[in-house]
C-alpha cells in the first residue's frame, strides 16, 4: 500500500453540514453557500492544498423525525436550506486543473437513464474528474415528497440500487464502442451506427432498450464512492464501490469496517487492494498545541446540542427528544443510516453511549474523530492511520467555513508535503488515474467493466 495520502474536502452545499450551529461561530461563511464565487475560492484552495477531490454529501428532505416536526431543523439550519450540488462543478472544474469531484445521487428517487447521461456530460465537462458517491437515501420526508407513500424499506432500496448500477454500467460501458465516433466530414458519418448498441435491459425495477445518448467520456463510468455500514450495504460496497467513505468514531471500528469489506471484495472476485478507505476526520489545528486546544474549547462550546440531536434523529430514524438525556442507545436495525446506529451501539464492545453523550461527542463532525494539535501531531495522526490501519486517505470534515480549510491547507498541508505524503507538484489525469495510477476506466475486475 502507498504512503501517499489522498485528501477529500466533505462539505455540503447547504447553510451548514455535520458540525450543527457553525453557522454561528464568528466569521463563518455558511451562508455564503448560495455564491459561485465561495465554491470557486473553496476549489483552488483546495487544489493549493493538494486535495484529490471535493466530496459533496447531499439529501432530499427536512428532518423532521427529532419531535416529530421539522421545526428545529428548519429553524437552527440543520442541512437546511440546501441546493443541489450538481450545478456547481462546472464552475469548480472551470478554475482548477486536477481537482477532482464527488457528487452524492440517490438510486431511489432517480432514473438511471437520466443519471447515467448526467453523469457521462459532468465528466466531458470536467475532463473526467467527476465521481458517483451512491446512495439510497433514508429520510422518510424525501420519499413522501418525491412521490412515494412512504420510504422503502432497505432491502428493497439496495435491489433497486443494484439494478440501477447494472443498467448504468450498461449505458457507460457496453453501449458505446469507444472508435463509434469518426467525424468523417468527406463520407457525411459523424458516427458509426454499427458502434452504438442498444442494452435491451429488462428487470424488476426498469426497462430500458437503449441505447446510451452520450458519447463515451475519459472515465466512462465516474468514480464509484459508497458508505455502505449495513450488512446489505456492505455486501453492496464490496461489490461497486472503489472508493469508502468510513464513518466509524473510533480506530477499532475504521479497522473492522476495512478488513470486513477488503475480504468481501475478494469474496466477489474483486482485487481487495483496489479499494480506497476513507474515514472521516475533524482536524482541529493551531500553531502551538495551546493554541490548537483554546480552540477546540471554543469550538466545543459552540456546539447547538438540539440541533445536533435533530440531525441524529434524522440519521438514526429515532425520535431523540422522546429519551432520557442519561438513557443508553440501544442496538437496532434502522431504513435510516445504519452506520451511525452501528458507529455508538456496536463498533467499540465496551463503550455504551447515553443520549447525551453521543450529542456531545457528535457536535463537531458527527461520527468522526476530532484530532487537535500542532501541524506536527495532526500529521502524525494521519500518517500512523495510514501505515497502521490501512486506510489511503481523508474526508476531511469542517467545523468553521472556510476557517477549518484553510488552516488545514495553511498548517498541516506543508507538514504532509515535507514528510512526501502529498506531492509537492500538481498532479493531472483523470480522477481514477490520481487514486489508482491504473488508467482512466474501471480495472478488469470491476463487476461493471466491459474489458
Amino acid at each position: 500500500m502507498s504512503d501517499r495520502i489522498h485528501l477529500n474536502l466533505f462539505t455540503m452545499n447547504s447553510v451548514e453540514h455535520v458540525s450543527p450551529g457553525s453557522w454561528r461561530h464568528a466569521g463563518d461563511r455558511s451562508h455564503e453557500y448560495t455564491d459561485r464565487e465561495y465554491w470557486t475560492e473553496i476549489a483552488q484552495t483546495a487544489e493549493r492544498g493538494g486535495f484529490t477531490a471535493v466530496f459533496f454529501a447531499d439529501v432530499r428532505g427536512v428532518y423532521d423525525v427529532y419531535g416529530g416536526d421539522r421545526e428545529t431543523a428548519v429553524q437552527k439550519g440543520v442541512q437546511t436550506p440546501a441546493n443541489d450540488p450538481t450545478y456547481l462543478l462546472p464552475a469548480m472544474a472551470a478554475v482548477t486543473d486536477r481537482l477532482g469531484f464527488a457528487v452524492t445521487r440517490s438510486t431511489t428517487y432517480q432514473h438511471p437513464y437520466e443519471l447515467a447521461r448526467q453523469f457521462s456530460t459532468l465528466d466531458h465537462l470536467t475532463d473526467g474528474r467527476v465521481a458517483f458517491n451512491v446512495v439510497t437515501s433514508y429520510l422518510e420526508s424525501a420519499a413522501v415528497n418525491l412521490g412515494l407513500d412512504e420510504r422503502m424499506d432497505k432491502q428493497t432500496r439496495y435491489d433497486r440500487a443494484d439494478e440501477f448500477l447494472a443498467v448504468c454500467y450498461a449505458l457507460w460501458e457496453e453501449s458505446w464502442d469507444d472508435n463509434a465516433v469518426v467525424r468523417d466530414a468527406e463520407a457525411g458519418v459523424y458516427t458509426r451506427p454499427e458502434g452504438v448498441d442498444r442494452i435491451d435491459h429488462e428487470g424488476e425495477f426498469f426497462d430500458i432498450p437503449g441505447p446510451h445518448g452520450c458519447e463515451p467520456s475519459p472515465q466512462r463510468t465516474p468514480v464509484l464512492f459508497q458508505a455502505g455500514s449495513s450488512e446489505r450495504g456492505r455486501t453492496f460496497a464490496a461489490r461497486n464501490a472503489e472508493a469508502v467513505f468510513c464513518s466509524q468514531p473510533t480506530e477499532a471500528g475504521v479497522r473492522e469496517y476495512v478488513d470486513d469489506l477488503r475480504t468481501r471484495a475478494a469474496d466477489h472476485g474483486r482485487d481487495p487492494d483496489r479499494l480506497a478507505f476513507f474515514p472521516g476526520i475533524v482536524p482541529v489545528v493551531g500553531e502551538t498545541e495551546a493554541a490548537a486546544r483554546a480552540k477546540h474549547d471554543r469550538l466545543r462550546e459552540g456546539v447547538d446540542v438540539e440541533a445536533t440531536l435533530a440531525l441524529l434523529s434524522g440519521f438514526l430514524d429515532m425520535d431523540l427528544s422522546a429519551l432520557d438525556p442519561d438513557q443508553r442507545i440501544e442496538h437496532i436495525e434502522t431504513d435510516a443510516i445504519q452506520g451511525t446506529m452501528n458507529a455508538f451501539t456496536q463498533t467499540d464492545p465496551d463503550r455504551e453511549w447515553t443520549v447525551r453523550e453521543v450529542a456531545e461527542f457528535s457536535g463537531l463532525g458527527t461520527t468522526s474523530p476530532v484530532v487537535v494539535g500542532t501541524p506536527t501531531e495532526v500529521a502524525d495522526e494521519m500518517e500512523r492511520w495510514v501505515r497502521e490501519v490501512g486506510v489511503d486517505g481523508f474526508n476531511i470534515k469542517e467545523v468553521v467555513r472556510t476557517g477549518t480549510l484553510d488552516d488545514f491547507v495553511d498548517l498541516v498541508v506543508p507538514e504532509l508535503r515535507e514528510r512526501g505524503l502529498l506531492p509537492a507538484e500538481t498532479e493531472t489525469g483523470t480522477l481514477r488515474d490520481q487514486l489508482f495510477d491504473d488508467g482512466p476506466q474501471l480495472p478488469p475486475t470491476h463487476p461493471g467493466s466491459d474489458g
